[in-house]
Order: structure tokens, then C-alpha cells, then sequence
């Protein structure tokens, strides 16, 4: 079976946040593909029209309509709203494995840590803010996104990357008892396919104990791994190769099989 892996960018991001993991598997032989979710693909200070209103089942249809194209059923590894998107392509059945990153969790994981609330409080702030599109300022983001990281420069320069999300997703994923679509609900037991939760103990977009009950969700085919001193983003601050080795020798461990098609 060929080796490919689908990686899922998250909230805010565009595929720039696979800078550095892209050549890191493509050095271990694996072909890395990093769709762009839709209208994230927008100049960064701009909000596209209709995205306000897009729902996280819109961009789980574009993934698994993409990785359906595809020669095989690849590997997907999905990073905070991504890793939400990856869970519910698992419970598709659409990939050999999963990871997430510091997932964004589903419904029945409580969302609401008041380091979240803090995180998106002045976009909840303005009237109409679950239809409208949404982005960080940099203040927000270094303290929630990029709280440990500790070369600014590198932090400024992934910032200016950040694009608008959709406020309608943000109701989906932290109040999803008011979404009538259930868009984040996933049954546990559809995901039977390999999969790895990592979190990081001082992440505060998706706290620890909010990603070990992510984890437990899927203890029949999960394994859950904790790293020490890294935050929310562990796709590119430093110790980030820690991450993408763990995450490729746990990937090569797998047995998946070869017959496993798009």
C-alpha cells in the first residue's frame, strides 16, 4: 500500500502549519497531501463571503470527497479543529488511522475550560457572532494558541498566516447543545480504525484533561501520549520534531491493510 498521509489544518490556520512535518514524512518515505479547508485558502485579513455560515459537516463532505479521489485510504493526522475533522472521517470509515493533535473535542466532551472562554470571549462579544466570520487578534493568539512558545519571531510570522473560521463552527464545537444539526456528534464506536490522541500538558485551546476524555472516548482502538512543556502548538514551535517522530514511528507500528482503497 502506498504510504500517504492527509493532514488537516485547524481554526484560523491554512496547510502553512505542515511547514515543517510535510518534509519531515516525506523524508520517511511518505506522500503528504495538506488540503486547504475551504475559503481558508483567503488573503488573511479578509472574510470571504458565506464562510460565517459554513459548518464543520461542509468541510468534514470537501475531505472525505478529496480523500475518496484518491488511489488508497490514506492516514489522516488532524491538528485542534482538525483533529475534530479527522475524527469524523475516521467515523466514515474514510482512513487507515488517525491522529489528533490537540484535538478540538466532539459533543459529549465538555468544551467550555475557562482558559477556552477566555480564548474566544471578545468574538462572542459581538451580536450575530455564530453567523459571522471570526479571527484571533495577536494578542489572543499568544495567549492561547502560542503561550509556549518562545521564539516570538516564529510565532509573529505563523500569526500572520491566521485566516477567518467560521462562527457558526464555533457554536458546533463549544456549544453544540445548541446546534440542531449535531455536526460534532460521533459516535464512539464508528471509529474502529487505529488511532493516537496527543495533548500537551500546557495547551490551553484544548487542555490536557479535555484531550485524555477524547481519548477515552475510543479506548477499544486508542492510545493517548501526553508531551510536557509544549501548548497547543506543537505543529510548529520548537520540539515539534519530537512530536512528528513519535507520531511517524507510532504510525509505522500499525498494521493496516493493504487493501485498504479509497
Amino acid at each position: 500500500m502506498e504510504r500517504s498521509v492527509v493532514m488537516i489544518h485547524g481554526m484560523w490556520a491554512t496547510p502553512h502549519v505542515w511547514r515543517h512535518w510535510k518534509p519531515f514524512f516525506e523524508q520517511r518515505g511518505w506522500t503528504v497531501l495538506t488540503p486547504v479547508l475551504r475559503h481558508h485558502d483567503a488573503p488573511p485579513l479578509s472574510a470571504p463571503a458565506g464562510l460565517g455560515t459554513l459548518s464543520l459537516l461542509d468541510y468534514a463532505a470537501d475531505l472525505e470527497a478529496y480523500i475518496t479521489a484518491l488511489p488508497t485510504k490514506p492516514v489522516v493526522v488532524g491538528h485542534s479543529m482538525g483533529g475534530l475533522l479527522a475524527q469524523m472521517l475516521a467515523a466514515r470509515d474514510a482512513c487507515a488511522a488517525a491522529v489528533l493533535l490537540c484535538p478540538a473535542p466532539p459533543a459529549g466532551v465538555f468544551a467550555l475550560h475557562p482558559s477556552v472562554v477566555r480564548a474566544f470571549l471578545r468574538i462572542q462579544m459581538r451580536w450575530g457572532w455564530w453567523r459571522l466570520p471570526h479571527r484571533a487578534t495577536h494578542q489572543e493568539a499568544m495567549l492561547g494558541t502560542f503561550n509556549t512558545c518562545t521564539d516570538r519571531i516564529a510565532c509573529d510570522h505563523d500569526y500572520a498566516h491566521f485566516v477567518h473560521e467560521s462562527g457558526r463552527v464555533l457554536v458546533e464545537i463549544g456549544l453544540p447543545f445548541l446546534d440542531r444539526r449535531r455536526a460534532a456528534r460521533i459516535a464512539p464506536s464508528a471509529i474502529t480504525c487505529p488511532t493516537l490522541v496527543i495533548g500537551t500538558d500546557k495547551d490551553r485551546m484544548t487542555p490536557p484533561g479535555m484531550v485524555r476524555r477524547v481519548a477515552r472516548r475510543y479506548a477499544s482502538v486508542a492510545e493517548h501520549r501526553e508531551f510536557a512543556g509544549q501548548g497547543h502548538w506543537i505543529v510548529g514551535q520548537p520540539g515539534w520534531q519530537e512530536v512528528a517522530a513519535f507520531v511517524a514511528d507510532w504510525l509505522e507500528q500499525q498494521r493496516m491493510p493493504s487493501s485498504a482503497a479509497a
